[in-house]
């Protein structure tokens, strides 16, 4: 059987994106740091991390190896440590989540609103964004113009965007109202959806993501919320294993 990982306590911390090694082992020396409601001031002391449960200057926080979050993200956000134009979607996440290097897993425009899942996994990143896995998103795409009634078919069959001469396929169309698709794509071009629009004459309004993988988006979640993903999650994201 294998035994639990244990860190210490000041680890813990660093490991969760608490500060620096020595900031983290001053919280802790301090009193800063409880676990089960007491407080423990040994930055030395060794603990099993396996569920985890603290709080650090009254936050709570569970311990997770890999962070790996679901977002709501907000229209006028931008997908990048170095935002041009509006707030980085970062500034809505904890300081410890900041601090430990947490990136989105693929970008959504700053107009895109929707899930958003961010992560300092990167083997994980690499697995739901590689086109070669075939990861699902769903989009939810209002129309400027009526959708035509071949519009379906030709996003299904293939449209040409002008920087490849190879089409590129929806891998599900359906049309839910008069100006409005649910289009899903499993793979992330720059742009895509827009392009893709653009290419059976139409143009979009406003895009929102409502899935990827087997993950949907919280309806309880309002736009610049976020809530941790656990293994229930993570295999509708992957897939078992």
């Amino acid at each position: 059987m294998k035994a639990a990982a244990t860190l210490t306590l000041a680890q813990i911390l660093y490991t969760q994106g608490f500060g620096t090694r020595r900031h983290c082992a001053a919280l802790i020396a301090d009193g800063q740091v409880q676990i089960g409601g007491v407080t423990h001031d040994d930055p030395h002391a060794a603990l099993p991390v396996e569920g985890l449960m603290f709080s650090v200057q009254g936050q709570a926080w569970p311990y997770h190896a890999k962070a790996l979050v679901l977002l709501h993200k907000p229209a006028d956000y931008e997908c990048s440590a170095k935002p041009r134009h509006h707030p980085t979607i970062l500034s809505l996440l904890p300081a410890p989540l900041r601090e430990r290097g947490v990136q989105p897993v693929g970008r959504l425009d700053a107009d895109t609103t929707g899930l958003l899942l961010l992560t300092d996994d990167g083997a994980l990143i690499h697995r739901l964004t590689s086109p070669k896995h075939h990861v699902h998103k769903v989009y939810e795409v209002t129309c400027k113009h009526a959708v035509a009634a071949d519009t379906v078919a030709r996003l299904l069959a293939g449209v040409v965007l002008d920087d490849d001469p190879e089409p590129v396929r929806a891998a599900a169309c359906v049309a839910v109202s008069a100006t409005q698709l649910r289009l899903t794509l499993t793979e992330g071009r720059y742009h895509q959806v827009k392009r893709m629009l653009a290419a059976v004459g139409n143009r979009v309004v406003a895009l929102h993501r409502s899935a990827v993988g087997g993950l949907t988006l919280d309806a309880g979640l309002a736009p610049g919320l976020w809530r941790w993903l656990d293994a229930a999650d993570r295999e509708r994201l992957t897939g078992p294993g």
